[in-house]
């Protein structure tokens, strides 16, 4: 590293980071500006020549990448959060995926442990979607049994999954 780089290293260390942000940020109208001005402090500080005024170069280099980030951006049909669109993966976690099948099987096993009736009841109205007068006209009972199968059934299952 020569002197002139050291000298830029020393000024620049002694600048107002949030200033210099600021005004990339003003200058670029980029929610990013601190990385384009991290990234541009990085390229000055690699440079053997440093500048007269490095607060000017700095900030004009981030605003120079955060323009190249713009038209990048645009040449692709990137832009604000359909970028981020483009490149997220929304499918879970392995471990998530995990849990879940284990969970799935645990409710499985507790729906299993119902009586017949209470479980085609149960199955009817969580699965099947179907609301408890249709249940009681089908199966030919009472509303208020079909409420009584299903209230024993949350009953269980939510004993059978608590603490698992």
């Amino acid at each position: 590293m020569n002197l002139s780089n050291l000298a830029m290293r020393k000024s620049v260390s002694s600048l107002s980071w949030t200033r210099l942000r600021s005004q990339v940020a003003r200058m670029t109208r980029r929610d990013d500006a601190e990385d384009l001005l991290h990234d541009a402090w990085v390229a000055s500080a690699s440079r053997d020549a440093g500048p007269d005024n490095a607060d000017a170069f700095i900030a004009r280099t981030a605003a120079n990448r955060g323009i190249d980030a713009y038209r990048r951006e645009q040449r692709w049909g990137l832009v604000g959060d359909d970028a981020f669109a483009l490149i997220a993966d929304h499918s879970p976690l392995q471990d998530e995926v995990l849990i879940a099948r284990q969970r799935l099987e645990r409710v499985r096993a507790g729906v299993e442990q119902l009586s017949p009736r209470t479980r085609q009841i149960f199955l009817m109205y969580r699965l099947e979607g179907r609301k408890y007068r249709e249940i009681a006209q089908q199966l030919g009972i009472s509303q208020s049994a079909v409420e009584k199968h299903i209230a024993r059934a949350m009953a269980h299952l939510a004993e059978w999954m608590e603490n698992w």
